[in-house]
């Protein structure tokens, strides 16, 4: 199917992030959208402000007439969605074109120089870091993105057409649907082991991956990882290296070292190492486009960030309330690293929602040990998302192997109590779930 022969765009799942982005895609370049989801998000409802209906109830019925003819109508679905979807059912056996957001992202890419982030943590950030900077430097791009950027409010930026900025998503295998001619892998923890079974099949993947470079196409990978390309690491022997590094004013300061030269007193104001990586990778990667490296490295300088990506809600000289999407061992050591480094001494109070039964009981001890580094843990129940209950995999189990006297299992409706009760100099709320629902509550109560 040729997206200029496509008429109407349906997707299954359209709150998603990414599937989200795609929507405003499709309904940019003037294709008529649609879509279910199951709950009404402040996504779905910018959607929806902009001129896409959403409903919320898997019923035949509600689906429009002109997203019946499958001549001219192309699904879209996440993996996420059960193969028993009655919308899902019908569009695979009534003869239309069905399809996963990643092979959607491939057919739109493929006649782009595509930039494609690959990792198990640092994914959404560097992507938007990436294409910040190259939109800054004129760069004619179109990223679609896994957050919201603070610096174009939204997941999904239209500049041009020659350069394409994506997300390589290992979940499912999704990103062996892509062919990119730059990429990088920033990291292969161990994760999504309900789909691969061991970190083995997990690694398989990333060089599968891999293998679709496109020829003549480049792989910068972070120092330390197994795979062959071209490094990038912080005061070491990588080919693009972060040297010199300081803190001024709140902001990190430092040079960039790459192969042909050193560009000096470069600024980032994103707190923590893997926020430096991230933005290292991204400059890297950036600088095999036409923008001159001067102007990408100043470009480094304003970028925001990225909603609930070490996102400081507030701010003062008195208390820090930072939100952030963690939800690997991994990924929340490096929230403490940033915090402890940026507001060293400070009494730092964690509420976390675990996410998914199968990473919680896959990474149990490493979970607890990385929670029994804050001084206070304030838990929630279990996020599902796409799985059922595994017997045994509670909070309550997470609980009792986190070290230390002040952790409680709470529930949503107890947060604002309970954060006032510890009254900490620095709260952080952690987790991929619907505990980014909360953050404004937190802050408007906080204030």
């Amino acid at each position: 199917m040729n997206i200029k022969d496509i008429h109407n765009v349906y997707f299954i799942g359209i709150g998603g992030i990414g599937m989200s982005a795609l929507a405003r895609y499709f309904k940019f370049i003037g294709k008529e959208v649609s879509g279910y989801d199951k709950t009404s998000t402040p996504l779905t409802q910018d959607l929806m402000a902009h001129g896409i209906h959403v409903h919320y109830e898997d019923n035949l019925d509600l689906i429009s007439k002109e997203y019946r003819d499958p001549n001219k109508t192309l699904v879209v679905y996440t993996p996420a969605v059960p193969s028993d979807h009655k919308e899902y059912t019908y569009f695979v056996s009534n003869g239309f074109q069905v399809k996963k957001r990643s092979e959607v992202l491939g057919m739109i890419t493929k006649d782009s120089f595509c930039f494609a982030v690959a990792g198990t943590h640092g994914k959404t950030t560097v992507s938007s870091i990436l294409a910040h900077i190259l939109k800054e430097t004129g760069m004619p791009i179109t990223a679609f993105l896994g957050g919201i950027s603070e610096d174009f409010n939204s997941n999904f930026l239209l500049e041009g057409t020659d350069y394409s900025v994506v997300e390589a998503d290992e979940f499912d295998r999704s990103f062996l649907r892509l062919s990119p001619n730059i990429a990088c892998v920033t990291s292969m923890d161990a994760d999504h082991l309900d789909i691969y079974g061991n970190k083995e099949e997990l690694e398989k993947s990333f060089h599968d991956f891999i293998d679709r470079i496109e020829p003549g196409g480049k792989l910068f990978v972070c120092n330390g990882l197994p795979l062959e390309g071209i490094t990038y690491g912080i005061e070491d022997d990588s080919d693009y290296c972060i040297v010199n590094l300081k803190i001024k004013d709140g902001v990190y300061e430092f040079d960039i070292r790459t192969p042909e030269t050193t560009l000096k007193q470069v600024r980032f104001g994103k707190p923590g190492h893997h926020n430096l990586l991230n933005a290292l990778v991204a400059f890297a990667m950036a600088a095999q486009s036409e923008a001159s490296l001067q102007s990408l490295a100043d470009a480094l300088a304003t970028f925001k960030g990225v909603q609930r990506r070490f996102s400081y809600q507030i701010r003062t000289d008195k208390f820090a309330y930072i939100d952030d999407y963690a939800h690997h061992p991994t990924a929340i050591d490096a929230v403490y690293q940033a915090i402890s480094e940026m507001h060293p001494g400070k009494k730092v109070l964690a509420v976390f929602q675990p996410h998914l039964f199968s990473r919680t009981r896959d990474f149990i001890d490493d979970f607890a040990r990385s929670l029994s580094q804050f001084d206070g843990v304030l838990l929630l129940d279990i996020y599902p998302a796409r799985e059922k209950p595994i017997e045994g995999v509670t909070s309550q189990w997470l609980l009792d192997k986190i070290d230390g006297g002040n952790k409680k299992l709470i529930d949503k409706e107890s947060i604002i109590t309970e954060i006032k009760n510890q009254n900490p100099e620095v709260l952080v709320t952690i987790g991929a779930g619907d505990i980014g629902l909360e953050v404004q509550k937190i802050k408007k109560e906080l204030q």
